[in-house]
């Protein structure tokens, strides 16, 4: 199917509905976007629990929430979901509409648009080829998330290297989060001890460890931050702190969550949805590897804060482990409080980052 020119100010669908991470990878596409059809209207469509981190970026126009877990509320609360989903899908002359997700929901999404001109990229699965008229080729070989995504930049124009992720937060979620933080000493050292797959969690101890020692030589205080279903996780990394902390773990929206993240000083995070969101709010970085690749999914920029594990096995994207996780244990924590201390060596404190 051969596509015309698209119009001086188009309007454009992106569909990134998940995960966290995935969606901080694919802010440059619509950094450039904006910047190339600065009078265009984007919208992104995004499943609502991550809806809000969008909220305060000026690049886009407009936010379609999908509720992921509607069917799980029955079956006609999920049909319901999906035809109130349908209608700005269907109503609106889009000129074009980019599935960066790439998976069978997302075809069907990309499909349901009247469109003429839908891409996704050349490695999709779950059949969702069918629905795009263009399947933009990723380059060969092994290449980080965002510069998967950014193939669709490179195909409107764009240069072969991407910008760096770039977030935006609300002046409310800013301001909440010096709230929280006011009552902790500077320099604040934020942990996020999550991750989804378990062979990605390396055990709070050692966060701890790197932690106490970073606080024992700098001052400080540690911020614990993460989902509900990660309290656990938090309530260990906690009892093993022996320096001022708060553990905010369950307590906070995503937003207010970005809000912390942005305000610290060293964020130290597994391969997980925060750790990306500290990298786009510009953040320094610290982030131990294990069973995942960080050429693909490592901090973006911020290669100098990854410390991949030695084993044989690592990268071997597993989420249950044969061995036990014995990779953890091998990564003993100075050697990433020593990754620690010569990134913060490198980013003198000055007071609140901006």
């Amino acid at each position: 199917m051969t596509e015309t020119r698209l119009p001086e100010n188009p309007r454009i669908l992106i569909i990134k509905p998940s995960a966290l991470g995935d969606i901080c990878h694919s802010l440059p596409v619509l950094a450039f976007l904006r910047s190339k059809f600065p009078k265009a209207y984007i919208c992104w469509l995004v499943n609502r629990s991550f809806a809000s981190l969008l909220s305060g970026l000026e690049s886009l126009d407009e936010i379609i929430a999908f509720d992921r877990g509607a069917f799980s509320k029955g079956i006609w609360a999920g049909l319901k979901s999906w035809r109130e989903l349908s209608r700005p899908l269907r109503s609106r002359p889009w000129d074009l509409v980019l599935d960066l997700q790439g998976l069978a929901r997302s075809g069907l999404m990309t499909r349901l648009t009247p469109s003429k001109r839908r891409w996704g990229l050349s490695d999709c699965r779950e059949g969702s080829w069918l629905a795009y008229t263009r399947r933009v080729q990723v380059q060969p070989g092994e290449n980080h998330a965002v510069e998967r995504y950014w193939q669709f930049a490179r195909a409107l124009g764009a240069p072969d290297k991407s910008e760096i992720p770039n977030l935006v937060l609300p002046k409310e979620a800013v301001i909440k989060a010096e709230i929280a933080l006011a009552r902790l000493p500077r320099p604040w050292f934020v942990v996020a001890p999550g991750a989804r797959w378990v062979t990605k969690r390396w055990p709070p101890g050692g966060f701890a460890c790197v932690v106490n020692e970073l606080v024992n030589n700098h001052g400080g205080s540690a911020c614990i931050i993460g989902a509900p279903d990660e309290a656990e996780l938090g309530d260990q990394l906690a009892a093993a702190l022996s320096v001022p902390f708060a553990n905010l773990v369950g307590k906070t929206s995503l937003l207010e969550m970005a809000g912390i993240l942005g305000k610290a000083d060293l964020v130290l995070a597994n391969d997980s949805g925060p750790l990306h969101v500290a990298v786009a709010l510009g953040r320094k970085v610290v982030s131990p590897f294990f069973c995942t690749k960080p050429v693909l999914t490592g901090p973006y920029g911020h290669e100098d804060g990854t410390i991949w594990t030695p084993r044989t096995c690592r990268g071997s994207l597993v989420r249950l482990c044969p061995t036990s996780m014995e990779c953890f244990a091998e990564l003993n924590w100075s050697k990433v409080h020593q990754v620690a201390e010569l990134i913060f060596a490198k980013m003198p404190y000055k007071g609140s980052p901006e």
